[in-house]
């Protein structure tokens, strides 16, 4: 599929500037589809506060009860999309946004359903009708999954794009951040090959929060995505993670 995904966090909903949706406008003019996969963590987080609903996390995932499974559903398709739809449509960009109960779109399985609840990873995309769906318009995607049962899933953002890149071979994937890449002594890093990752863990450059997102794009490009892009704009590359680096 003729595919860019790009991953947004929670907070960047906001920030999304100008440059943002002339991007995905010259993508659109271009032929190309585009699937955006929307986070929410903070303001998930935020909501728990209010409603003195606990937030427990372990090894940096989010343990989804079933409260929180409730909230967190409440919050990505009932504030978080809807904020970036308007977004959208006040740019003049057509999309829709989707979950996966429009014609089963993400299915998936639980990680470990003792340790952290309904936290799943995606298995199967509906790969037909999404294709159908994005030839005329921006998708606009929850990170939610739905399993064989019919039990609803939360996932985290990046994995999901990732799992999403991955089974639909996207060519791009971007994944939105609050810094402009993989940071060493104070500047990008701009190009990666996956047998990089182990050393800069080691030597600290690549810590526990950009740790997640590196072993996303590591598996998706093992998969066959061409590039995942770690960035803070989407017209600036920031970190480029591919098989091979090419002068």
């Amino acid at each position: 599929m003729n595919l860019i995904i790009v991953k947004i966090g929670g907070n960047a909903i906001s920030k999304l500037n100008s440059d943002f949706f002339e991007q995905l406008r010259q993508w659109r003019q271009a032929g190309k589809k585009v699937l955006l996969i929307h986070g929410g963590g903070p303001q998930i987080s935020k909501l728990s506060a209010k409603l003195n609903i606990p937030t427990v996390k372990k090894n940096g995932i989010r343990v989804t009860d079933e409260e929180t499974l409730s909230l967190t559903k409440m919050v990505l398709l009932g504030n978080t999309q809807p904020a970036l739809l308007m977004r959208l449509a006040h740019e003049g960009l057509a999309a829709i946004g989707l979950n996966a109960s429009d014609q089963q779109l993400l299915t998936g399985t639980y990680v470990d359903q003792a340790k952290y609840g309904a936290v799943g990873s995606i298995t199967g995309v509906n790969e037909l009708a999404l294709s159908k769906i994005l030839s005329g318009q921006i998708g606009v995607l929850a990170p939610l999954a739905l399993t064989r049962d019919g039990e609803w899933l939360n996932v985290n953002a990046d994995t999901a794009a990732a799992d999403v890149a991955r089974v639909l071979k996207a060519s791009q994937l971007y994944l939105l951040t609050d810094v402009p890449g993989v940071l060493k002594n104070g500047k990008v890093i701009s190009a990666m090959i996956p047998q990089d990752l182990p050393q800069l863990i080691e030597d600290k450059v690549i810590t526990d929060g950009m740790q997640p997102k590196l072993s996303a794009a590591v598996e998706a490009v093992h998969a066959g995505v061409h590039a995942v892009c770690i960035t803070d704009q989407l017209t600036h590359p920031g970190t480029t993670l591919k098989m091979e680096v090419t002068d």
